[in-house]
């Protein structure tokens, strides 16, 4: 179960289990939103304000992401700031 405002752990494993060639656009597009909207809510909460299933949960996401796509260590907060020349100036 996932916390309020938050993808359920159910429809993420039935999103990755399921071909994207048998889905929609529309389920596509769903997805897609979905689970921007939730990688933003993972990283607006603190992770010892989550429960155990939720924070561990999200540390593994981060993790996955990282590996995926270069992580830096910065947050989805930070690097939005950074891609806005807000970010910290060092």
């Amino acid at each position: 179960m996932a916390e309020s405002g938050r993808k359920d752990f159910s429809d993420k494993a039935k999103e990755h289990v399921t071909p994207d060639s048998s889905k929609s656009t529309t389920d596509k597009l769903k997805e897609s939103f979905t689970s921007t909207t939730d990688k933003g809510a993972r990283e607006l909460q603190s992770d010892s304000s989550k429960s155990t299933t939720q924070s561990t949960a999200d540390k593994l996401g981060r993790e996955k992401d990282d590996k995926v796509h270069g992580g830096t260590g910065d947050s989805v907060i930070d690097k939005t700031k950074n891609a806005l020349g807000l970010g910290n100036k060092d």
